[in-house]
């Protein structure tokens, strides 16, 4: 279902999704989410595609949309867990590993934090039918949280603690969700990065460089992101 806020496209995607409704979300409109939705990063990662273990549930039945999150979750004292938030991890920690992961679960939306390299959606996510949704700013948290209805099942959970644990939630109207990559390849932040890049050194010009820098920083504005 879609409808427009604004000049926002809304989309309410049921999950599974199928290819023909991942196919008519447009970079830049907002996702909705409902069904079942499950977090899998680097701990899960390792473990199934370079420890060789078998998945603890059969994810190409029940969900094909990986959260790359941190669950806000404690005990609910019925020998489940309530999850009252959840923060997005950045996605491109986990690039070598995606296209097995593609492959294995038939994982079909990838759910983040800033997106992955441009490179990764044409040559990965768009070949094996996938796209890339991205969290909205910092802060929704407890918002996306109110969409988690259930938490269905929880796996290594002692092994690999909280955040890297592999969490399948029941989830309604979860989001909101932005396509940051399409079937194409298309990459939104990719799309306007162009268009900022061409002016922003006009931005910068006649100021001195920064005394104190962090890791990984750079004078090159066009590349300060990385």
């Amino acid at each position: 279902m879609v409808n427009n806020d604004d000049d926002i496209k809304v989309f309410h995607l049921d999950l599974p999704a199928r290819r023909e409704d991942i196919a008519k979300l447009e970079l830049g409109s907002a996702v909705y989410l409902n069904g079942v939705v499950y977090t899998a990063r680097e701990g899960v990662y390792k473990k199934v595609l370079d420890e060789g273990l078998p998945l603890p549930v059969d994810l190409r039945s029940l969900s094909n949309v990986n959260f790359h999150c941190s669950p806000a979750a404690a005990p609910d004292g019925r020998g489940g867990y309530n999850v009252g938030a959840v923060t997005a991890t950045a996605s491109f920690r986990f690039s070598k590993w995606i296209p097995r992961w593609l492959e294995e679960t038939d994982c079909r939306i990838l759910i983040g934090k800033g997106g992955m390299p441009a490179d990764d959606y044409k040559r990965v996510l768009a070949p094996g039918g996938a796209i890339y949704l991205t969290t909205v700013g910092y802060g929704t948290g407890a918002l996306l949280g109110r969409g988690i209805k259930r938490v269905r099942e929880v796996h290594w959970l002692d092994e690999l603690g909280i955040a890297q644990a592999m969490w399948l939630f029941e989830v309604e109207n979860f989001g909101p969700f932005i396509v940051e990559s399409d079937l194409e390849g298309n990459s939104l932040f990719a799309q306007h990065a162009e268009t900022i890049n061409a002016g922003i050194e006009k931005l910068y010009a006649g100021l001195k460089p920064p005394a104190l820098h962090r890791y990984g920083e750079t004078d090159d504005r066009k590349d300060e992101v990385m």
